[in-house]
């Protein structure tokens, strides 16, 4: 049954579109942090170690909020490395093993884009689709990103 929320069918796509691309970032971003709290080394490793997975495990609940967020609409949830890797704006760098500092300096670039497209996403959400529920959601995930983006810039000085 398709949801009669006041949103009609075309716009409801829309933000089922922008809600992939963030599913996308996020569980890139989360695959990404994880990668990087695994090989982390270096004189500060157990505190990077505990940072980076307090980071995932904060992304981890985002996707499954995401996800339902898109159900809740009426859509389908992507799954799969495939389409996430199709629609993410997160760059992967395969086989590259950063110094701890770059990892720092990449994950919050990486978070920093993630506020930019998600900015852009709310204005899209509401001026396009008038779906204020979804732009709500995306900007309690700003505010999220804008912390593990404070907390990263802490450590590049």
């Amino acid at each position: 049954m398709k949801p009669n929320i006041g949103i009609s069918e075309k716009k409801l796509h829309l933000s089922i579109d922008l809600l992939s691309v963030v599913l996308a970032d996020e569980v890139t971003l989360y695959t990404k942090t994880r990668k990087f709290h695994w090989n982390v080394c270096g004189e500060s490793f157990m505190e990077l170690h505990k940072l980076f997975e307090n980071q995932y495990t904060l992304l981890e609940a985002s996707i499954d909020e995401v996800a339902e967020r898109i159900s809740k609409l009426g859509g389908k949830t992507i799954g799969t490395m495939n389409e996430f890797g199709r629609l993410t704006s997160i760059k992967e760098h395969p086989d590259k093993y950063p110094t701890s500092k770059a990892m720092i300096k990449e994950l919050l670039e990486d978070h920093e884009t993630v506020i930019i497209e998600l900015r852009k996403f709310i204005e899209k959400s509401t001026d396009k689709s008038n779906d204020l529920g979804t732009a709500d959601f995306l900007t309690g995930l700003i505010v999220q990103h804008e912390t593990i983006a404070w907390t990263l810039r802490r450590y590049i000085i």
